[in-house]
């Protein structure tokens, strides 16, 4: 039903284009053609679009708590999950992983950060208050819970992936999400499979 049904676009190959002398790339005059078959209305709007997942999506992370996710190299399906989980009262803290240091200081503990000097200030430490503690005191008392979204988590160790699945254990409203890589589809696995934890602890 679909390949019958299928669209088909025509664009010129490239050993059509030739450039003359002096002037811009222009098409030459019988030209050959080729054709591209798109086998469905998914490689027309995107294939994530149409899966029906966003119930399985909420049951997952009130289930596991923390996920590692893998969206398409192009971005921008990650979205609509974030936003279902917005809908649902729950309020983000988006992180990035490179140059976060040590997570468990970092998200529940007062840290220190040491500003860039630029060999003229005197160099100086501050402390920070803990990332998830200071933004779960900020929440109004009837929201849902707090979602960390951590991206470019691959660079992570597994240590520190091990410590991010055991957060909401510790912290009992905070979800975590971490993007540990790419795939053709939105993805997503328990963080603790992942960080090679036993899925019952």
């Amino acid at each position: 039903m679909a390949t019958s049904t299928a669209s088909a676009f025509v664009r010129p190959s490239t050993s059509s284009i030739s450039a003359g002398a002096g002037d811009r790339w222009k098409w030459r005059i019988g030209a050959t053609k080729t054709v591209i078959r798109c086998a469905g209305i998914g490689d027309l709007i995107g294939g994530d679009l149409v899966r029906p997942d966003l119930g399985r999506w909420l049951e997952d992370v009130e289930r596991h708590k923390a996920l590692a996710i893998y969206s398409p190299h192009e971005g921008g399906y990650e979205g609509r999950y974030l936003t279902r989980l917005r809908y649902q009262g729950y309020h983000f803290l988006d992180i990035t992983a490179r140059g976060l240091g040590d997570p468990e200081s970092t998200l529940t503990k007062i840290h220190p950060v040491c500003p860039p000097h630029l060999g003229k200030q005197p160099i100086a430490r501050w402390y920070f208050p803990p990332e998830v503690d200071y933004m779960l005191s900020l929440m109004h008392p009837e929201a849902k819970g707090l979602v960390v979204w951590i991206i470019e988590a691959q660079v992570l160790s597994k240590a520190e992936l091990q410590f991010l699945a055991l957060l909401p254990s510790l912290r009992p409203k905070v979800r975590v999400l971490a993007e540990c890589g790419n795939w053709r589809k939105f993805v997503w696995r328990p963080l603790k499979e992942i960080a090679g934890l036993p899925s019952g602890e």
